[in-house]
């Protein structure tokens, strides 16, 4: 995919003669002659560099600057000016800005920039080559992650995915699949906390008929069924130990019986794993064996939760808003800049999973064409509505008191107490927050 570069100029010839040189060196070139129509465009895709000028006709690009910074902190910005000055250039650089170029630019200088943003912002984004990619984000943790898949597709050897729930282990595990020579074989998977202990055995390496109370017929199990393909066995960690004994054994054969039978099976499977806990603590409580972990660990993959990745989520609430608009046939919408914003401080406890069920919630329920922070504030809590009867014996005013003292702990909570950004997101001053909290007799440290 060709870098997109956005170039914000209210000259008309710079505009012109950058997208011409720009678009024959294979970029992909978008014009703006201000600020303000620049940061519309924003809410629905970024650039992988934005060219600002400083001085536009009624705007301030230095304050255009910090407020796409603000925004959108780690998307790369030259500045540009025909009457720069060392200190306009100091100036520019403590708000964010990653270069600085006087006019009358140099085209080549102009592509040696472009060039050095991205290796400084995606130092490995040249080395990845991914033909089946659904891994939504340019952030230094994910292209992390993709260059861990590039490279594990190339081989058959087993990964272990480690992530929290909702982070996208199952996307990850399919696109090592469907970059590798195997591709074109059977991808099984199968959620070993989700199937009973009893039943788990059977699943994985199937059984004969009359092998067990309810073996009417031979099954043939996950391992076979995924024979020359991929096995997936999601949340591993949850596997009886008996059970991973087993799963041991036939990765060290290569080959397996069927419950109740006795026939030698040979497979050739690749096998991914994944777990939301960490290995190492359940192998120290004794939960997990160390030496299938060590078999199952060649090539790890970390997957970062939601809130150590925040420059993605302007891309993923766009990603899902499309999505969820094209399925539901709804009529087009967009994030405004604050409600991007407001969900970027969010603590996304449910990651990914999390934001695209919000995102498909605010897109089915916001009759406006914008999704602003109200709608935002309204649609990304889904606070308990206390019923009458939770109430017994208050008046009006008392049941206001608790419902905002409920609301405003839920709040709390949810921004691990963080009492600036609580107050961010119910809207008011900070000052005003802590006053709140006094008057409601609300205990912070006991939270």
């Amino acid at each position: 995919m060709n870098a997109k570069v956005c170039i914000i100029d209210d000259d008309k010839n710079v505009r012109n003669s950058l997208k011409e040189i720009l678009e024959d060196e294979g970029y992909e070139v978008q014009l703006y002659a201000s600020g303000k129509s620049c940061l519309k465009q924003l809410e629905k895709e970024r650039p992988s560099v934005l060219f600002l000028d400083v001085w536009l006709n009624n705007e301030d690009g230095l304050e255009i600057l910090k407020e796409i910074k603000k925004i959108y902190p780690t998307l790369p910005i030259i500045m540009i000016s025909g009457h720069a000055t060392i200190e306009l250039a100091v100036q520019a650089t403590k708000m964010g800005a990653d270069d600085f170029l006087e006019k009358p630019l140099s085209i080549q200088t102009v592509l040696e920039k472009i060039d050095k943003v991205l290796q400084i912002k995606n130092p490995q984004i040249k080395e990845i080559q991914l033909e089946y990619d659904e891994l939504i984000g340019n952030s230094e943790q994910i292209l992390k992650v993709k260059q861990a898949i590039a490279q594990a597709a190339k081989t058959n050897v087993r990964v272990f995915i480690y992530g929290e729930n909702g982070t996208g282990k199952e996307l990850v595990a399919r696109m090592i699949y469907k970059n590798s020579e195997r591709k074109d074989k059977p991808f099984v998977d199968i959620n070993c906390a989700a199937i009973p202990e009893d039943l788990i055995e059977s699943e994985l390496f199937g059984h004969e008929k009359g092998a067990f109370t309810g073996a009417i017929e031979r099954r043939i199990g996950k391992f076979e069924q995924a024979n020359g393909g991929t096995l997936f066995l999601d949340e591993i960690c949850d596997m009886s130990l008996s059970t991973q004994a087993k799963v041991l054994r036939v990765i060290e054969e290569q080959q397996l019986t069927r419950v109740g039978g006795t026939e030698k099976i040979a497979i050739d499977v690749r096998i991914i794993a994944a777990t939301n806990i960490d290995p190492l603590q359940a192998i120290k409580e004794g939960k997990f064996r160390e030496d299938l972990y060590y078999r199952l660990n060649v090539i790890p993959i970390i997957m970062p939760p939601l809130r150590e990745r925040i420059a993605d989520i302007p891309l993923l609430l766009d990603h899902f808003l499309k999505k969820t608009i094209e399925a539901n046939q709804l009529e087009p919408k967009v994030f405004t800049s604050a409600a991007i914003e407001l969900l970027s401080q969010y603590n996304w406890p449910g990651n990914v999973r999390e934001l695209k069920n919000v995102v498909e919630r605010l897109a089915i329920l916001t009759n406006d064409t914008k999704i602003d922070v109200d709608h935002v504030r309204e649609g990304l809590f889904n606070f308990i509505q206390e019923k009458e009867e939770d109430f017994p014996g208050l008046d009006l005013r008392s049941a206001r008191r608790e419902f905002e003292k409920n609301y405003i702990i839920k709040a709390l909570k949810q921004f691990d107490k963080n009492i600036s950004k609580t107050a961010k997101f119910l809207g008011m001053e900070r000052t005003h927050l802590h006053k709140k909290i006094k008057s409601l007799n609300i205990k912070i440290d006991e939270l």
